[in-house]
This record gives structure tokens, sequence and C-alpha cells, in this order.
């Protein structure tokens, strides 16, 4: 862990007009791009481009870079780049037992990580340590905090691995460091993460499903995260696999999660053994750890194709910690996918990403990010 001045100095972030901000997110998604061709994205006018990338230039979150050609006719062009070292965000997950952070630029690089024990699950006690973790970095713009659970407006409506109702988490971050701060469900950050800075840059659709200790699913339509009527997130995960499965925790019979969350799978195996160790277990050929790992593969595909019927997505994202599950079974997911998908599942774009809680930690500073450049950060 570095250490650094007060946060409380943080640059501040300026007030862009709403033009200004679409600029900005354009070659933050797109990446480095010339005047002409941003111009025409968005459909502006040469002398409405230049003011604004002279304003962007000269709060420090634009800068000028070398000239490329591109097209096959005319001049090079002078690109633009995002100056990722002018601002710096704080992205904390939050599990039942551990506090994962990570510092980004605001491409969302990472800069720096940190992984910590939670004191204790009390909401001042992890108030009191996500500020010393903040307290150790110099000069962080924003300040984005992600978690399995409901969250409205910055207040966790209930987090269950935490024992949290109702918990002003935002407000009280804000009091407690006197920095901008986001909080949302862990899913819907990892989801934005994607779609700006991730596998998922530039869609105008996708779903993302996490596999692990719980089953997750995000998504984007049009371009924009889906948040439903009442603060949830989508749910995928008690979708009907098989009438006559195990019950799930809900008591629902044979659904997705009952195959596929990891602690349901290490239930069924001898020996209480870890996650890693059942892996193990099912590539050397063991015929009970193979059986629960092809059960869950088949869920997982049964999910991936139920949502690619719902949506047609551009992409399917699958990540998570449990992730290893498609590793060993692999054909039972494509199986999965063909009982269930309607059309042709060559049509699925299933992109399977490689993940550590690291992961988790960057979406919650993307959170920071996309928070304060949609001017939606209470101080």
């Amino acid at each position: 862990m570095t250490s650094g001045t007060d946060p409380r100095t943080a640059p501040s972030w300026p007030d862009l007009p709403e033009v200004a901000r679409d600029v900005l997110l354009e070659v933050l998604i797109h990446g480095a791009m010339p005047r002409a061709e941003i111009a025409a994205r968005l459909h502006l006018s040469r002398p409405t481009l230049t003011r604004v990338t002279r304003t962007l230039v000269l709060n420090g979150l634009l800068v000028e870079g070398e000239t490329q050609l591109r097209s096959s006719t005319g001049r090079p062009s002078e690109m633009l780049h995002v100056r990722g070292d002018s601002h710096h965000f704080l992205g904390v997950k939050l599990t039942a037992d551990r506090l994962y952070a990570a510092v980004t630029d605001l491409t969302a690089q990472v800069v720096d990580t940190v992984d910590q024990p939670l004191r204790s699950t009390d909401p001042a006690d992890v108030v009191a340590q996500i500020a010393d973790v903040a307290a150790t970095f110099p000069a962080l713009t924003a300040i984005g905090v992600t978690l399995g659970g409901i969250v409205h407006h910055g207040e966790v409506a209930q987090a269950e691995f935490l024992g949290w109702v109702n918990v002003p988490l935002r407000d009280d971050l804000v009091a407690a460091t006197a920095i901008p701060t986001a909080v949302d469900n862990d899913v819907q950050a990892l989801t934005s993460a994607e779609h700006w800075f991730g596998a998922g840059a530039g869609l105008s659709s996708m779903v993302l499903i996490t596999v692990g200790a719980g089953v997750g699913c995000g998504v984007i339509v049009d371009g924009k995260l889906v948040r439903g009527a009442h603060g949830l997130p989508p749910r995928l995960a008690h979708i009907l696999v098989d009438p006559s499965g195990p019950l799930c925790g809900y008591g629902h019979r044979g659904c997705a999660s009952s195959y596929l969350m990891t602690h349901v799978m290490l239930r069924q195996l001898d020996g209480t053994p870890s996650y890693e160790e059942a892996v193990g277990r099912a590539l050397a050929g063991d015929p009970e750890a193979r059986r629960v790992f092809d059960n869950a593969g088949y869920a997982l595909g049964v999910l991936i194709g139920t949502a690619a019927n719902f949506l047609d997505p551009q992409k399917v994202l699958l990540t998570g910690e449990g992730l290893a599950l498609y590793e060993v079974s692999e054909g039972r997911v494509r199986e999965g996918i063909g009982a269930s998908f309607e059309a042709d599942p060559a049509l699925i774009d299933l992109d399977v990403q490689p993940f550590d809680f690291s992961e988790w930690a960057r979406s919650g500073a993307a959170l920071a990010i996309r928070a304060t450049l949609t001017q939606n950060l209470p101080t």
C-alpha cells in the first residue's frame, strides 16, 4: 500500500456541460481519436467541438498526442487522449469477511490494490476501515463501494451476508472521508465496468453472468444499464432447470442456483473440499466431482441460453470466482445452451473472462468514475 497526502485535498472535478461530458466519454470508451472523428460520432459542428475540446484540455482531462492517418485519403490527424493520471478513484468490494480495494486512474487502469480482512461487520467499523484505506492514497477524486445486496440511492437496503438492513453507507462514507462516494450492487457495478472499460466497451446490448458464491446477472440495453422499478438487479438464478432437481435456499426445486452456487456444489462432495480441490478432483476424473460439475455446467448453459432468448444481446460475458466450472464442464455448458436457446447457438457471442477479486474492486472504481462523469455524486 502506498502512503500519500490527505485525500481531502483531492482535485475537484470540473463542472462540465453535457456536451463536454459526452466528448470525454466517447474518447474514454473508444480510445484516442481525432477531432473530426469525434465530431462525426456525436454529430457536432467543428466550432462546437473545438470549444468543447479546448475546455477539456484546459481542465487537464484530454491531451493532444501524436498524429495518425485515420483514412486512406487526407492528412494525418492529431489524436486526443484521455489524460488518465489527472484523477484517481478508489474502488472497494465488500464480502462477508474481507475488503478488496483498488485505486485506478481516470481510464480505470489499476495503479494500486489492497486486500484486508474486515475488522468487523458493524457498519460503523466498515466505514472507518474504508476511510482508513482512503486516507493512505493521495488526492482521490471519488470513491465507489460495491457489495452483494439491494442498494437504493446509496443506502444498503439489505445485505444478508453482512447482516445489514437500511444502512446509509454512502452518506456515512462522505461524512467520514469528505470524498464524493457512490455505492451500488456489485454485479451491477461490474456490468457497468465491463460496458465502459472491458469486454463490452462500446456495445449497445450485453448480458453479464457471474458464478461463484452466488449467481449474478447484469444487463445492458440500448447502451444503458438496466435497473428494475424497485431497484433490484436482473435475476436469473432461479430459472427452472429440472423440476425434479435439488432445493435451493429459497425452497425452489431444480432452479439454476440449486446447481451453480459453489457452497451447494461442495456440500455434495465427500471430505469438505475447497472449491479449488473440487476442481482438481473433477479435472482428474473423479466420478462424484464430475457429476456435480457437469450438472452445474448444464444449469449454467440453460441460464445463458435463456438470457440470450430474452434479449438477443451482442455479447454474453461470463465471469466470477466460480469460473473454473466452465473449464471443467464446457461441453455440458454447450449442451445446456443448445437445450434452451431457440435459435442457432452459434449466434451467441459467449465471452469467458478471467477473474479475480481485484476485478470486483476495480469495478467499484469504475462506478466512481461513471458517477463522476454523469454528475451523480453527492458531496
